[in-house]
């Protein structure tokens, strides 16, 4: 039976891999995780406009119905959510674009760019929906 190599004799034990908890939380890392997620929340929200374009292809009641599920206090929710992920992703995706080229990669930059990503996202999610409002008349 072979012996693992941290109890052989006159082996010294083997350091563990890093982990989160060796880590200091940096912007930077926190935008590269953020754009993971809205990543994985875009297939979700992909379903949901699926789902919007399969009602409106179908009949006007069904159509009635999706448009009472999106227009609900939680579907509306949701919806802003998605609209921030897709914004969210989309601004990180550009940030990744601007640091392929070798641009912006120093640290005070990259930080203060990944703080922009953040602060962006949200201000332009709200000015979309305000300006949807707006559009809606209301």
């Amino acid at each position: 039976m072979s012996q693992s190599t941290a109890t052989r004799p006159g082996m010294r034990e083997r350091p563990l891999s890093p982990h989160l908890q060796v880590y200091r939380l940096i912007p930077t890392m926190l935008m590269s995780i953020v754009h993971r997620i809205t990543g994985g929340a875009l297939y979700f929200g992909t379903l949901l406009v699926a789902w919007w374009l399969v009602a409106a292809a179908t009949s006007e009641s069904y159509f009635d119905f999706v448009s009472w599920v999106y227009g609900s206090w939680i579907g509306r929710l949701v919806l802003f959510g998605y609209t921030w992920a897709l914004l969210h992703h989309m601004l990180g995706g550009l940030r990744h674009l601007v640091w392929d080229t070798g641009a912006l990669m120093d640290k005070n930059t990259s930080t203060r760019l990944a703080w922009a990503t953040g602060a962006a996202s949200v201000t332009l999610t709200v000015l979309v929906w305000i300006v949807g409002y707006m559009a809606r008349g209301g």
